[in-house]
Parts: C-alpha cells; sequence; structure tokens
C-alpha cells in the first residue's frame, strides 16, 4: 500500500460497536485485521485516536500476541510444520524446497504478495506427519514434491 492513502473509514463501525465496551482493544485490533490483512500504522494511530489509548499501549498489545501483522501478508498462508513428528519424517527437506520454490525464507512473503510461508512447531495433527495448513487447510504425508505441487497450484 505504499504510495496509496489507506481508507480508514471501515474502521468506524468498529468503533461504534465497542465504543461502550471498557477494555476493547483486543477485539478491535482482530476486527480491523480482518480488515486489513495487518494492522498499518496509520491503522493504529486511528485505534489509538478514537480508543483513548496511547499509542505505545497498542503497539504493545500488537507485538505481545503473535496474532497480530505488523506487514503485508500474502493472499495465500501456509504453515509448515517442524515439530518433533513432521521433523522426523522429513519436514526440513519441505522447508528447504518451499524456501528455494518460493525465493524467500520462512517467515517471509513473497514480493508480490501472493504467499507467505511460516514455520510453526505443532499443528495437532502428528498422524498425518508431515503436515503444512494451507489457507486454513491441513494437507499431510507431505514430501517435497507435494508440497511444491500445491504451491505451485496457488493462484
Amino acid at each position: 500500500m505504499t504510495g496509496e492513502t489507506l481508507d480508514l473509514s471501515p474502521l468506524e463501525p468498529i468503533f461504534a460497536e465497542f465504543q461502550a465496551e471498557k477494555g476493547a482493544l483486543i477485539p478491535v485490533l482482530q476486527r480491523a485485521q480482518e480488515i486489513y490483512g495487518y494492522l498499518p500504522k496509520e491503522v493504529l494511530q486511528r485505534i489509538s485516536e478514537r480508543m483513548k489509548v496511547p499509542l505505545s499501549q497498542v503497539y504493545g498489545v500488537v507485538t505481545f500476541y503473535a496474532q497480530f501483522y505488523l506487514t503485508r501478508r500474502g493472499k495465500h498462508i501456509i504453515r509448515q510444520c517442524d515439530g518433533t513428528a513432521c521433523h522426523v519424517r522429513g519436514a526440513a527437506k519441505i522447508i528447504r524446497a518451499i524456501e528455494q520454490e518460493l525465493g524467500i525464507k520462512a517467515g517471509e512473503t513473497t514480493p508480490d504478495y501472493r504467499v507467505t510461508y511460516e514455520v510453526v512447531y505443532c499443528l495437532g495433527s502428528c498422524g498425518l506427519a508431515p503436515t503444512a495448513m494451507v489457507d486454513n487447510e491441513v494437507v499431510g504425508h507431505l514430501v517435497p514434491e507435494k508440497m511444491i505441487e500445491i504451491v505451485r497450484n496457488l493462484h
């Protein structure tokens, strides 16, 4: 969104909904992130102003909780498990293959914002190891070639 003016008007219904609730910062941040996909600086500033919460406190909450993102994320989110069961069944090979395929490291987003690739340490699907979550869908029994095919089919 570089060079663009960010439309902050979608935040207004959220402020109206939570205006009577004390301590509603987290649900307001969650709803704002649903709208924008992450929490740009301008959004955090508006939330701070409208909720009369110091900007430093807003940033403190956003940086404390892993569910909030300060940078733009990809259209597709891939979470590759590298927990014990997945690791011993070859997750590291999958991670290397996908990093090479996408041209990014785990934890990064492709320059075209098509894919954000993350490594997590448990998806709760150990029986399907190695597993990944692709856009909220668990895929299992992965090998590098299968995961590359999944990535290539994301549009």
